[in-house]
């Protein structure tokens, strides 16, 4: 029974999980930052990667950027396709 008991408390040990990083130490991706401007374009968004968006040092603007950076290029993109469309109707 000590060696089970033994084996327990080695195997919690084990386990344990580091705390996450500190703000302004976690370096966001490329990716990463893709996704979550698509996932606020459209309404989607989990609170786990909310928190992450905005807990890494200047984040803000870079989210500020990239959001006027979609939005600008979908804009266009409609404005283009409407164009083509119409375009292609006369």
């Amino acid at each position: 029974m000590q060696a089970d008991r033994q084996d327990k408390e080695e195997l919690e040990i084990e386990i344990q999980v580091e705390p996450l990083p500190t703000s302004g130490e976690i370096k966001l991706s490329v990716l990463h930052i893709i996704t979550s401007v698509l996932a606020a374009a459209i309404g989607v968004q989990s609170k786990q990667n909310h928190e992450k968006d905005f807990s890494a040092k200047n984040s803000i603007y870079i989210y500020l950027f990239s959001g006027v950076a979609f939005t600008t290029l979908f804009v266009l993109s409609v404005i283009f396709i409407v164009k083509k469309v119409l375009a292609s109707a006369i």
